[in-house]
């Protein structure tokens, strides 16, 4: 089961608990993370460069971020609003900086306790992940922001949804500047035609 052996490689603990906890706002959605396969086809499609910044929206406890950090080599940042598993990440980090401890990363890894519409979106952040953690109110939130920061520091972006919601979809192709860039169709997609990954892209260089 390639949960339990990336768990394993990475050190770190991120499948769900086997009771979910259901979040009290009905704007946000309980945790899931994403599987590791998925993980696999994205990387197998899509290239990341090595000063890439990537924000992980509702990371849970962090298999994205630590994913990404261990084989790509980038700086990566996790926002989760929820404490428990915010200190979950917090636990997963330190295991993993022990594993990783003799390796030279400059990419940084790092996990920020906030609402996702309240972080402020950096000028090097340029790569944003999303696994359908919130309502299209605060995706739209979300997206404002990383909008203002593209005007401040113009730059090339783009949105990685996993499992994409058609609210979010219908969004970004109708009231947004983003395009689709690229569609990965994961193993099960010919049974259901949400098992895929759609990149859109935005530069205003």
């Amino acid at each position: 089961m390639k949960d339990k052996y990336y768990d394993k490689l990475l050190n770190i603990h991120t499948m769900e608990n086997k009771k979910t906890t259901y979040p009290e706002s009905h704007h946000y959605n309980p945790y899931e993370p994403t599987p590791y396969s998925a993980l696999e086809k994205l990387l197998k499609a899509y290239s990341f460069g090595k000063q890439d910044s990537v924000i992980d929206f509702g990371c849970g406890k962090g298999r994205l971020p630590f994913y990404l950090h261990y084989f790509q080599h980038i700086s990566v940042t996790g926002i989760e609003m929820d404490p428990q598993f915010f200190n979950d990440a917090q636990h997963n980090l330190q295991a993993y900086r022990h594993l990783t401890a003799s390796d030279c990363y400059q990419a940084n890894i790092q996990f920020i306790c906030c609402l996702a519409e309240e972080y402020t979106i950096s000028a090097m952040d340029n790569r944003f992940y999303f696994f359908n953690p919130f309502s299209i109110q605060i995706f739209q939130r979300v997206i404002s922001n990383i909008q203002k920061s593209i005007a401040s520091k113009p730059r090339e972006v783009d949105i990685i949804l996993y499992y994409p919601h058609d609210s979010y979809i219908h969004f970004l192709e109708h009231y947004s500047p983003f395009e689709l860039y690229l569609e990965i169709k994961l193993k099960a997609y010919w049974l259901n035609p949400d098992e895929r990954i759609v990149i859109y892209r935005y530069s205003n260089i």
